[in-house]
């Protein structure tokens, strides 16, 4: 038996109410090269051409548009002659972007985008159809002097400034650049072994201790205290720059690599005691052998 629940949304497309101006929503039912047409749960469908479907002059509405996805556009007319509404998305968008644009700046969102072209001091790219400005030295972790290299290229990126008056969007790889980066990082150091020997290089001297260069973007520390077994007062005492070392590896705590070259200077001098006292037993032993074998030569045994 039907019920007043089979007709709801019928009702509701009834009574609901569209003029020029609002900002609605549909469901994407059918894409060609000239249009999209969306359902609204109204008697009416809605028609947004090609050319009001986006800012960016590389959209390409077959590939970045689908059946199924959800619109939200401007009404510019409310019946286009055929009994369709005609909306707006570039309209809605002018609107609603900016709101979108600095919740994703609130969160730290990441997104990626795909750089379209090179202006003077950086490159230009599109988010949420909007145009938006990176500069050179938010590109990456470096400074870019060539941005023309940059073009096509598709970069991970957070939005850093959002100003909808002066129509504004700067956004910045660098800061995803260096979380990647730290990660790659510390993936590094997860897989060492505390009690490791590493070789490296002498890079920096502070006066708590020495940074050493292991190579493979990693370094650590070698503290004052575990430079060598004698008290010193600075590592320039035993140390310089660009000196060749090994260290053992005490720990990676918080992601930090902490190194000792005096617990190595304590395993030579062990292993040199071990050395020594195995050298001795050894003479002692030749020794003795050679005094029994003096004593036995000395007797006659008959057979």
């Amino acid at each position: 038996m039907e019920t007043m629940d089979d007709y709801k949304d019928e009702l509701e497309a009834s009574f609901r109410r569209i003029n020029e101006g609002d900002i609605i929503s549909g469901t994407v039912i059918d894409v060609n090269e000239e249009e999209v047409t969306l359902d609204l749960k109204y008697y009416a469908q809605g028609i947004i051409k090609v050319a009001d479907l986006s800012n960016d002059p590389d959209f390409n509405v077959m590939e970045q548009v689908h059946k199924g996805d959800v619109i939200e556009a401007t009404v510019v007319q409310t019946d286009d002659g055929a009994g369709n509404i005609v909306l707006s998305k570039k309209e809605a968008n002018d609107i609603l972007a900016w709101d979108k644009l600095k919740q994703m700046m609130e969160d730290e969102t990441t997104v990626r985008v795909r750089i379209k072209e090179s202006v003077p001091s950086g490159v230009v790219t599109y988010l949420e159809g909007i145009r938006a400005f990176i500069p050179a030295s938010q590109i990456t972790l470096d400074y870019v002097e060539d941005t023309d290299a940059w073009i096509g290229k598709e970069i991970e990126v957070r939005v850093i400034t959002v100003d909808a008056e002066k129509e504004k969007l700067v956004l910045s790889g660098k800061a995803v650049a260096r979380e990647a980066e730290a990660e790659e990082r510390n993936h590094k150091i997860s897989m060492i072994v505390p009690g490791t020997v590493m070789e490296g290089t002498v890079e920096s001297l502070m006066p708590y201790g020495a940074f050493i260069n292991l190579g493979n973007g990693l370094s650590g520390l070698v503290h004052i205290s575990q430079i060598c077994e004698r008290r010193i007062k600075k590592p320039s005492e035993v140390l310089k720059e660009g000196q060749k070392v090994k260290a053992k590896v005490l720990n990676t705590n918080d992601n930090k690599i902490s190194l000792s070259m005096k617990a190595l200077e304590e395993e030579m001098v062990d292993t040199a005691g071990v050395a020594e006292e195995e050298l001795e037993k050894y003479t002692d032993t030749e020794s003795t052998g050679t005094s029994l074998g003096s004593l036995l030569a000395g007797f006659h045994f008959d057979a």
